[in-house]
């Protein structure tokens, strides 16, 4: 979990989002574009926007959304409703928006699909929304608002991720100014899930390729993250860091978020105030449904 609820959404409301195209990026990575008519709703800000993502249950007919908007309010109501009668729900990132097309696209990771690091891994319902997808499916979008603190009190960020971070640090480098300064670290099940986004030509972009790293060592293999998590504790020293005070927002599996915290904070000294994190989720664990 993040050490704090950072920028929190303005004026959020459950708004119903159909399927216009879906599209396979990378052999992990699914994209599917949502049209939003009454996207002018929603405060569109950049950065590691997220949203809570309400998808109907196998054999549902309708898809019944929370009316209520605020933290407690929607879960309260979600959790009145009858299971069979409750939406999915789970977190994902704007990728890119479109407001003059009233579209934005989210990148689904196909964990346990097309790929030996999560074979064993069943399909979650956020990967098989995506594989199925048809133009015309409704689903419902709550925001929540950025982790990432664009006024951070820093002269450089340093951003960690695994492919399920991807989509938010590509959204925060996009966003980030021309003179920003700072290093990404993404980890990739292969180099052919390397996204091409716009980066200022003072962050130095960092891709670890899961599958290269499990070569040399298995157990770097095992779980998604742990090769990101390895790099910034033996590869990214200190004197390759830019000077001054640095903010560092780590996003993933669970593991990978709290790993580079503690070393960050436990091993380098960073101050506690200048490291948000969040856990994505965790290996092994299936999200509550």
């Amino acid at each position: 979990m993040s050490t704090r609820a950072l920028s929190k959404p303005v004026d959020p409301h459950v708004l119903v989002a159909e399927v216009v195209t879906t599209k396979r990026l990378s052999p992990h990575l699914q994209r599917v574009t949502l049209g939003i008519e009454d996207i002018d709703r929603l405060t569109l800000v950049g950065d590691d926007q997220w949203f809570r993502l309400f998808l109907p249950r196998p054999g549902q007919d309708a898809l019944k959304l929370p009316t209520r908007t605020s933290n407690l309010g929607w879960y309260a109501q979600y959790l009145a409703t009858p299971r069979a009668r409750r939406p999915l729900v789970r977190n994902y990132t704007i990728r890119a928006a479109r407001p003059e097309l009233r579209e934005i696209d989210v990148d689904f990771v196909l964990h346990g699909h097309d790929g030996p690091a999560a074979a064993d891994e069943p399909l979650g319902p956020g990967a098989g929304f995506a594989l199925a997808a048809q133009a015309g499916d409704r689903v419902g979008i709550l925001d929540q608002g950025t982790y990432h603190r664009r006024q951070a009190a820093c002269e450089w960020r340093l951003l960690v991720a695994d492919e399920s971070g991807l989509p938010a640090v590509a959204g925060i480098c996009e966003s980030l100014p021309d003179d920003a300064r700072g290093v990404a670290v993404v980890e990739v099940p292969t180099a052919d899930d390397r996204q091409d986004f716009r980066v200022p030509d003072g962050v130095d972009l960092r891709w670890v390729e899961r599958d290269r790293a499990a070569a040399d060592d298995p157990v770097l293999g095992e779980v998604p993250g742990r090769a990101a998590l390895a790099f910034v504790r033996d590869s990214v020293r200190e004197a390759e860091l830019p000077a001054g005070a640095g903010y560092a927002l780590v996003a993933g599996e669970q593991a990978l978020a709290a790993g580079v915290r503690r070393h960050l904070v436990n091993d380098r000294q960073w101050p506690k105030a200048s490291v948000d994190f969040v856990g994505y989720w965790r290996h092994g664990k299936a999200s509550p449904s």
